[in-house]
């Protein structure tokens, strides 16, 4: 039987290679998605758009990066029912083959001038893999940390996988940055921006090898054995989707208006930044990209020191602070960017990075802790990736055609404005869940065993 919210922690070490195998697979997977959006922003407009002016190309490329995000719910829907039936670890090994596969394959696409039309398209099909297995990652990835995790540090301990998005970030943005700085702009644009898609093959060999040296969720395969004996004496187990959409609508809702305002942000930040520095602010690509590195280093060390503040005071106030700061920091962070200063460009991003950390470390375990066992891998992941496709995925293309269409910032920073009160609404609606016990059985599920369950039996002791 797992641990307990009094029980004590697991050992130490068997806990560490549970939290490497979660955060090597995230940091593998957000490197393959965050490479596509800064190449996005950087040169897929001339290589897979050419015949477009140069603000309409990129448009164009981030449609094609949103176009990942529409992919996101089918991943999480699909991921989410088979991780709640057969277990967290095998879907994630399956995620990381997608999407590393999928991100070889972009290394190898033909350009518009070698095929035409059918390059963007080939594109765009191989970003929709990229988008579906990463619906499914970030769910199985966190609760396999959680479920394992010292219940009286979960915040701490599953904020880690977490910083696989700035660990991957500052990855793929090392790497075009040393690209970009070796090569000229002419050999980046013929050949160079292959080189960091296809390196993802061999960063996809490590995480595989650390991920499939873990166990199984130990409060997973507690609660399958009820589900087994629940089965045995008649009862019928509803599907994940079917009882998270009854028992957990609410939670639901909360975890998608949370996400909002720590979506919009983060890719306001990190991805559209590359095109406003370079055509608003005009800053050299090189400058803008080693601002995201310098920022991502610091939103790595962060984000655990957010998650462990979230295990003394609680999920929701931590949430709060981020959001709130979000918000506050969004004209200066533009006003700082204006200045054309490299060193008011790099201090705009870190502190909006700062203030996203607070909202994306307790995530992991606020969202894990809003569901049962059973239907938690389907909670947890629709919550967060439905709202993807309303945040994350129009969010670079919404800023850009905001630049485009007002040439100045001020919609922009009040578009993000927006969705920090969507968010203090959620957060600000939801139970504080910092003492919940990820192994105790719903009362709803509860009242489906006794009312299944042979007479005379005590459904609770299943």
């Amino acid at each position: 039987m797992a641990a307990s919210a009094t029980a004590p922690p697991p050992a130490a070490a068997h806990l560490r290679r549970v939290v490497a195998a979660s955060l090597i697979g995230t940091t593998v997977e957000w490197y393959d998605f965050f490479l596509y959006g800064s190449a996005a922003a950087l040169v897929f407009n001339k290589l897979f758009f050419p015949d477009s002016a140069p603000l309409v190309g990129t448009l164009l490329s981030f449609l094609t990066y949103a176009v990942g995000f529409a992919a996101r719910p089918l991943g999480a829907l699909v991921f989410g029912h088979f991780g709640d039936r057969l277990g967290r670890k095998k879907l994630l090994v399956v995620s990381l083959l997608m999407m590393g596969g999928a991100t070889f394959g972009i290394g190898l696409l033909p350009t518009h001038a070698t095929v035409g039309a059918a390059a963007p398209v080939l594109l765009t099909a191989l970003r929709l893999v990229q988008g579906f297995a990463l619906g499914g990652e970030w769910g199985g990835a966190v609760l396999l940390v959680s479920e394992h995790g010292d219940a009286r540090r979960r915040g701490f301990w599953s904020s880690w996988p977490q910083t696989g998005a700035p660990a991957g970030q500052l990855l793929a943005a090392g790497v075009l940055s040393a690209l970009t700085a070796l090569l000229s702009d002419d050999a980046f644009t013929a050949w160079g921006w292959r080189i960091p898609f296809l390196l993802s093959g061999v960063l996809v060999l490590l995480g595989l090898w650390i991920r499939l040296s873990v166990d199984e969720s130990p409060v997973f395969k507690a609660a399958l054995a009820r589900a087994a004996t629940r089965t045995s004496d008649g009862a019928t187990e509803r599907l994940p989707l079917v009882a998270v959409l009854r028992d957990h609508w609410r939670d639901v809702l909360v975890a998608m208006g949370a996400r909002m305002a720590e979506n919009i942000s983060y890719y306001v930040i990190t991805a559209f930044i590359l095109v406003y520095a370079t055509t608003s602010a005009g800053m050299a690509k090189q400058t803008a990209l080693n601002s995201v590195l310098i920022a991502s280093a610091v939103h790595f060390v962060v984000i655990p020191a957010w998650g462990a503040l979230s295990d003394r005071i609680g999920r929701r106030p931590v949430y709060l602070i981020g959001a709130v700061g979000v918000g506050a920091w969004m004209f200066p962070f533009f006003a700082l960017i204006d200045t054309g200063s490299f060193g008011n460009l790099i201090l705009a991003v870190t502190v909006g990075l700062v203030f996203h950390g607070a909202m994306y470390a307790p995530q992991a375990a606020f969202f894990s802790e809003m569901f049962a066992t059973r239907m938690r891998y389907s909670g947890a992941s629709i919550g967060a990736q439905f709202s993807s496709v309303a945040a994350g995925a129009p969010a670079p293309l919404i800023a850009t055609a905001l630049l485009s269409d007002y040439g100045t910032s001020t919609p922009i920073a009040l578009y993000v404005i927006a969705a920090v009160l969507l968010t203090v609404v959620a957060v600000g609606c939801a139970q504080e869940t910092r003492h919940r016990d990820l192994e105790q059985v719903e009362p709803t599920e509860d009242v489906q065993q006794m009312a299944t369950a042979p007479s005379g039996t005590d459904a609770r002791t299943a």
